[in-house]
């Protein structure tokens, strides 16, 4: 158990220093313009990226069909969130959307 716990400690150390390490090297450095554009990406892309095969393989195959409530659930929050440019809303109603929709089929 405790080496467990050293292993987890380590794996911690290790990202921490690596992400602190572009911190201070980068202290005073002024980014590109398109890098800076760039990053902006990121996140959405990150989250697009775990999200999205969620959404299109709920058991493991692909399955795109109307009755994937995964799937469903994941267009009406990604249509909130296109038209609204908000974070917590598209989450709030993709959930009761979800919620709804397995009720219901």
């Amino acid at each position: 158990m405790i080496r467990l716990w050293l292993i987890i400690g380590g794996m911690v150390l290790v990202t921490y220093s690596v992400r602190l390490s572009v911190i201070v090297l980068l202290r005073g450095a002024e980014m590109p313009p398109s890098l800076v554009r760039a990053l902006r990406f990121v996140p959405p892309a990150a989250l697009s990226a775990i999200v999205l095969p969620e959404l299109v393989t709920p058991n493991g195959a692909l399955d795109l069909s109307p009755g994937n409530v995964r799937l469903l659930a994941g267009i009406i929050a990604g249509v909130v969130a296109w038209t609204t440019r908000r974070t917590l809303l598209p989450i709030a109603v993709g959930m009761v959307a979800l919620w709804g929709l397995q009720a219901v089929l």
